[in-house]
């Protein structure tokens, strides 16, 4: 072989031996402060305990906005702002009460909770006998003549053969969305929706649904029952199919009112006009204070600020902490940005969201191009120390993907799910089941990404 070219090789591999050791210092460096003197934890103390489930539209989302953006503040960054939202307000009222009535006087109750947009029920509450079905294909089949005048009961559970419990969930999330729609076509009175929940306990789930183009008039009340509850009345029904099922809840859809999302940015050393963001979504449900749904995704974006700043890192790209308002019942915080953005004309090159909750971090998915994701995964490496394996195509996230177009990359965080629907949008989605490192972890991993991102990847096209 040439000398000149097997001195070229020399020093190309030294170069790139010097570069490998620059990222693996650069990680180390990030994953170190995290679990040293990490800030996720405490923020995420503060938004959980002294403010609460942060619901659209709430005083408590409004609160969490205020103190984020204070938070950002104290940061150094080189501009924090609010940008201007409208966002639904939907209330719960007074608590949900539901029992069952296997003959007149004896009855059993069980827990429940509205489903988020749902109308409420007459005042006195709403009682009637009950047709369980699988989903909305079986729906479809009983037709009117089984449905009319009953409340419907949906109680296909979530698949756990799958081990990414992120399938099971989206295999059976739509007899919560649409299934009151759907039964109102067949003259249902009510809907009940078994709990988006693996585990068996007596914790009702909560979740956005919507009715549709049903006119004002024929909308039904929706709840879900917790999986105890669910197999209760499932196995019920298979003894005396004529029970009477009793639920009353008291929830109101008002006004739009005025919100923020939340904006914290370090500015671009040299592509200022290109954008990097790294997010979550800062509303939550109600019923518990919104821990893993999404304060964890918050913190872990701010925090990613806060490490590079603390690493001595300067980003040749801008790069925004986006705490998005309404993604639990409406969107509107995610597409406002996106909107902001076009109009702006700014250019976006990645975006990384995480609202998987604030486990133990495994990796993340990506939807881009074949290209990209094969430079991604020259990374893998960089991280096997740290036991984070998964760098595969998927999607992103709901708050992010309005900013999709050609050339940018979609990242999702993705923890270990397997306790996660445990907690989604139920009264158990507190603090107390947050682990301080894991969430640290997550923080890390993230601003990792995003540091290889920003100092690897070419911004020409």
């Amino acid at each position: 072989m040439n000398k000149g070219i097997v001195l070229l090789l020399v020093v190309g591999w030294f170069g790139m031996a010097k570069a490998q050791t620059e990222d693996e210092k650069q990680l180390k460096m990030l994953f170190d402060a995290a679990l040293t003197e990490g800030k996720a934890y405490q923020w995420l103390g503060h938004l959980s305990n002294q403010i609460g489930g942060r619901l659209s539209g709430s005083v408590e989302a409004e609160l969490a906005v205020t103190y984020t953006k204070k938070q950002m503040d104290s940061l150094g960054l080189d501009k924090v702002w609010l940008q201007p939202v409208k966002v639904p307000k939907w209330v719960r009222g007074n608590p949900e009460f539901a029992y069952l009535e296997t003959d007149p006087g004896i009855t059993t109750n069980l827990p429940i909770c509205a489903l988020g947009g749902s109308v409420a029920t007459p005042a006195g509450g709403l009682k009637a006998n009950v047709v369980e079905v699988q989903g909305i294909e079986e729906l479809e089949q009983l037709g009117k003549d089984k449905v009319e005048g009953k409340i419907v009961f949906f109680n296909r559970p979530m698949e756990p053969t799958l081990i990414n419990t992120f399938s099971a969930y989206s295999g059976c999330v739509d007899q919560r969305y649409s299934g009151a729609e759907a039964a109102a076509k067949h003259g249902a009175v009510g809907v009940i929706v078994r709990s988006m929940n693996l585990r068996m306990d007596d914790f009702p789930h909560t979740g956005s649904m919507g009715y549709g183009d049903t006119p004002v008039k024929d909308r039904i009340p929706a709840a879900a029952i917790s999986t105890n509850g669910a197999q209760f009345l499932s196995t019920t029904l298979k003894l005396k199919p004529n029970i009477n099922f009793y639920f009353r809840q008291n929830c109101k859809q008002l006004e739009d009112v005025d919100s923020f999302n939340v904006i914290g940015e370090i500015t671009g050393s040299v592509h200022p006009e290109k954008v990097m963001v790294v997010g979550g979504h800062l509303d939550s449900w109600d019923l518990g204070d919104g821990s893993h749904d999404d304060g964890a995704g918050c913190v872990q974006s701010m925090e990613v600020l806060r490490l590079l700043k603390k690493t001595g890192y300067r980003p040749r790209h801008t790069i925004r902490a986006v705490l998005f308002m309404n993604e639990e019942n409406g969107l509107r915080g995610g597409n406002e940005y996106a909107a902001v953005a076009k109009d702006k004309g700014e250019k976006h090159v990645f975006a990384l969201e995480s609202d998987s909750g604030g486990f133990t971090p495994r990796g993340f998915t990506f939807d881009c191009s074949d290209a990209d994701l094969k430079k991604i995964q020259n990374w893998k490496g960089l991280f096997e120390p740290y036991l984070l394996h998964i760098f595969e195509k998927g999607y992103g996230g709901a708050d992010i993907n309005p900013l999709k177009q050609e050339g940018i990359v979609l990242a999702g965080l993705r923890p270990d799910s397997q306790r996660y629907f445990d907690h989604h949008h139920a009264e158990n989605d507190t603090f107390e089941h947050i682990n301080k490192r894991e969430l640290e972890l997550g923080a890390a991993a993230m601003a990792s990404l995003v540091y290889l991102f920003d100092s690897q990847t070419s911004t020409a096209k």
